[in-house]
């Protein structure tokens, strides 16, 4: 028994800039419930208790998508986190959204950290280098601990091309095995932990071919784990968004081997005492947008969420309100996961620009019946492909306008059945007005009379809850599992 060795790890994932409390949404039987969670403050008071029980044998690392998603975050380009993260004792983390300012910026909050950001996956174009480290070696509890990054490997392939200029992105299948044997072999760590930001599907299937990895802590997909995944002999955890959680993973080893684990998905509640020298921080960060962030621009009667994979409500309100400002007859939207509930009663500047942080300019082309088919048909096998490295995306793409019954069970190219506009079919040679923002929502691929408008979604949410205040935005069926 003395030679087995205790450790604590710690996980927070996809925390989108959530300084402090917000609304979060859970489930009730099939009833979703919404209660304060989150912020920076509580996570430090549950990480110093965690290490205080653990005598310091602990590890937190981070996931990525966490310098951007907020209006903060967005305006400072990241750099109103960094005295708040390097309070935290954070070990590692890796990156999904924080290209989101583009390469040049995103290295330079890098440099700012006082922990590695890692990545095995991001190359340089020109050179062939990689643009972080891939792993770093770090000793506590009376090991050596081998930290692996994995960022998301979207970025050059769905998201606009300025978050990855000049840069490669792989899956980092080829680069892991390598890298276990430099770890194993010449590093001689007793335990090798793999931080990813592709996504829980991804991280299943990829550990099923690569061998070698002990734990994963896996983000960019929002899951929340009650209990741990096992794939072959790695643990794989993730905890949820928007800090709401953190997943935290007990083990002990003997010879280098997991004997037992315990695991727990700690809700970080709102009755947590705020530690008091990051609720500073937290604090100075927010301050100059304390009087712009909390103005009421109008009411919504509807719960406004991003909790649904075919459809939300949050979409439908942006979308109604691109609808109402250009006149167009389809509108689109990504399908993001991110953005903390908006309840019943006031909605502030602060709830717009959580549900799109970047305020992109509203855009307008004309879509083909043939085109509107085709663009739906590569976002859902985006979202639903069987094979989990082809999935590439948030949720399904959001509209208004049609309705789709779709088979999701499908192959590519076959899952739409049919389509609505109103109640008449899609016209495959028809023209359709449509309304847009970012790339996301419609590719540069597609359509015809493509316009920018000087208009950002954030001044037309404001003006349409203005007019239509109490908002209502139900859910519409737009799409129909068939």
């Amino acid at each position: 028994m003395k030679s087995r060795k205790l450790l604590s790890i710690v996980q927070m994932n996809d925390s989108h800039a959530y300084f402090d409390l917000h609304q979060e949404m859970f489930w009730q039987g099939c009833q979703a419930i919404y209660r304060p969670a989150g912020g920076y403050a509580r996570i430090a008071t549950i990480i110093k208790q965690i290490r205080a029980a653990s005598q310091d044998r602990v590890l937190f690392c981070d996931c990525g998508d966490t310098l951007h998603g907020t209006h903060p975050a967005q305006k400072t380009q990241g750099q109103a986190l960094i005295p708040i993260l390097n309070s935290l004792g954070l070990d590692a983390m890796t990156a999904h959204w924080e290209f989101a300012y583009g390469p040049a910026t995103f290295k330079q909050r890098a440099t700012e950290l006082n922990y590695p950001m890692l990545a095995t996956n991001v190359y340089n174009q020109a050179t062939k280098e990689r643009l972080f480290a891939p792993y770093n070696v770090t000793e506590t509890g009376g090991m050596r601990i081998g930290l692996v990054g994995i960022a998301s490997n979207i970025i050059d392939k769905t998201m606009p091309p300025s978050f990855s200029e000049g840069l490669e992105f792989t899956l980092g299948r080829e680069e892991l095995p390598p890298i276990i044997d430099i770890l194993r072999t010449q590093e001689k760590v007793d335990l090798i932990i793999l931080i990813s930001h592709i996504g829980f599907p991804q991280d299943m299937k990829l550990l099923s071919e690569v061998q070698g990895i002990d734990v994963c802590l896996s983000g960019h997909t929002h899951n929340r784990l009650y209990k741990p995944a096992l794939q072959g002999k790695t643990l794989v955890i993730q905890s949820g968004c928007h800090g709401s959680f953190l997943g935290r993973l007990d083990l002990e080893l003997d010879s280098n081997k997991i004997v037992d684990y315990q695991h727990q998905l700690i809700e970080v509640e709102a009755r947590i005492d705020p530690d008091p020298a990051v609720a500073d921080l937290v604090r100075q960060a927010l301050a100059p947008y304390h009087e712009e962030l909390p103005m009421v621009v109008g009411k919504t009667a509807t719960a406004l969420n991003r909790g649904t994979m075919l459809e939300t409500t949050m979409d439908n309100s942006l979308l109604q309100a691109l609808l109402e400002s250009t006149g167009a007859q389809l509108a689109f939207s990504n399908g993001w996961r991110f953005g903390a509930p908006i309840i019943p009663g006031d909605v502030t500047v602060n709830d717009l620009y959580n549900m799109i942080p970047m305020n992109p300019p509203i855009s307008t082309v004309e879509l083909t019946g043939e085109e509107i088919i085709a663009m739906l048909e590569e976002n859902l096998e985006r979202t639903f492909a069987r094979d989990p490295y082809d999935q590439m995306g948030g949720y399904v793409k959001r509209s208004l306008g049609l309705n789709a019954c779709i088979k999701i069970e499908n192959p590519p190219g076959q899952r739409i059945q049919q389509v609505f506009v109103g109640n008449k079919p899609l016209q495959l040679g028809r023209h359709y007005p449509t309304a847009f923002v970012t790339e996301q929502g419609v590719a540069h691929k597609y359509g015809r009379n493509r316009q920018q408008h000087t208009e950002r979604i954030i001044e037309t949410m404001r003006a349409y809850i203005a007019r239509r205040s109490p908002l209502r935005a139900e859910l519409r069926g737009t799409f129909i599992a068939v």
